[in-house]
């Protein structure tokens, strides 16, 4: 621009002038950003004490005669054709509910449209710690998180996200199956898999760790109990969810895991065979951010949400960052709040509406455990 307040003919076009002034002030667009966690919540729920167990039936199966007459053979035959035909259901079930109530159950595909159905009351032994549990029948570990097909999505091809997909499911192992951490250890394999560049989740783990408390508590990533109090009974943690993915925020590929976690647990005393058990449900979601637009490291994902709703976990903030269940006329209380009783094992319910039924914070009594 000359003297006069005129343009020289040398001068930038105005559109690209202005676009330099704007980039000044708001950094370059393409230039990678720093992620950060969106969200956090915490719910937990108590558990009612299981109902007396139901004896089992005995019976002693008939022993066919040796001889029979070609005459009773007919009669029970025209006998089963018209129960077939009168209640072909239930002649069906005499020969496959054995299976259907004891066997394993399919993968969980789909959010289920109803809760699982109610199983005989029985106590929880050392032997047996998962009788009288829908959770009986679910897998062991990982076994139980249901993994989709990996297929190129945003900025990853396909077989990146199968590894993404992988160290997924090594974050969830990390986090809240492993026997180290389980024990109340620092979860240092699962850290490893968060990105390091996000501060806030940064700041969050070294609070948690160091002065946990309800807004930063460690429970809502993994899972961990208090040896000098409880012990695991047995080496089993069933699981029972799945793993979604979709193209997120600027191409990246994120990762949704909404998983329940069923432990059985006594007290620390050697001689204790009292069993209860905590039931943690966690949506965790992960972002595996393209580097060129994200600043991340490789083989890291950041944490764009994480939630958990805990039964039998204990209901106060001050848990000192462990799982603290309750044994004994302790684990059906609802506490003064009175709030309202839950299943653990609907998994119908997504974890927004859960969050929501439980943004008032009271503690909640479990229908059963």
């Amino acid at each position: 621009m000359n003297a006069d307040g005129e343009k020289s003919g040398s001068s930038v076009p105005d559109d690209e002038w202005d676009r330099f002034l704007r980039e000044s002030v708001d950094g370059t667009p393409d230039a990678p950003k720093e992620p950060s966690a969106r969200a956090r919540t915490v719910a937990r729920r108590l558990r009612d004490e299981p109902a007396e167990p139901t004896p089992w039936r005995t019976y002693t199966s008939a022993r066919p005669k040796r001889r029979t007459g070609w005459y009773v053979a007919g009669l029970l035959a025209v006998f089963a054709l018209l129960l077939l035909a009168l209640a072909p259901g239930r002649v069906i079930g005499w020969f496959t509910d054995d299976v259907a109530d004891h066997g394993p159950i399919p993968m969980e595909s789909a959010r289920p449209q109803q809760p699982p159905p109610s199983e005989p009351a029985q106590r929880p032994t050392l032997d047996e710690p998962f009788k009288g549990s829908p959770a009986e029948r679910w897998a062991d570990g990982t076994a139980g998180i249901t993994m989709p097909a990996a297929k190129a999505t945003g900025w990853m091809s396909e077989a990146q996200v199968a590894q993404a997909l992988g160290r997924t499911r090594d974050f969830l192992a990390a986090s809240s199956l492993d026997a180290g951490v389980l024990r109340g250890e620092r979860p240092e394999a699962a850290i490893a898999l968060i990105n390091p560049h996000q501060r806030d989740v940064k700041d969050f783990l070294a609070t948690a760790f160091r002065a946990p408390s309800g807004e930063d508590d460690p429970l809502l990533l993994f899972s961990r109990f208090d040896k000098t109090r409880t012990r695991l009974v047995g080496d089993v943690v069933k699981t029972r969810g799945r793993v979604t993915f979709r193209e997120g925020e600027d191409g990246a590929l994120q990762v949704t895991t909404d998983v329940t976690y069923v432990y059985p647990v006594t007290r620390a005393a050697a001689e204790s065979d009292e069993v209860a058990r905590t039931i943690v449900r966690r949506e965790i979601v992960l972002s595996w951010d393209d580097p060129a637009k994200v600043i991340t490291e490789r083989g890291t994902a950041s944490l764009v949400s994480y939630k958990v709703d805990m039964t039998n976990g204990g209901c106060d903030d001050d848990t000192g960052g462990f799982l603290i269940p309750a044994f004994g006329a302790g684990q059906g209380s609802a506490g003064p709040s009175g709030g309202p009783e839950l299943d653990p094992y609907d998994r119908s319910t997504s974890m927004t509406d859960l969050m929501r039924e439980s943004a008032d914070g009271e503690c909640g009594t479990a229908s059963r455990t």
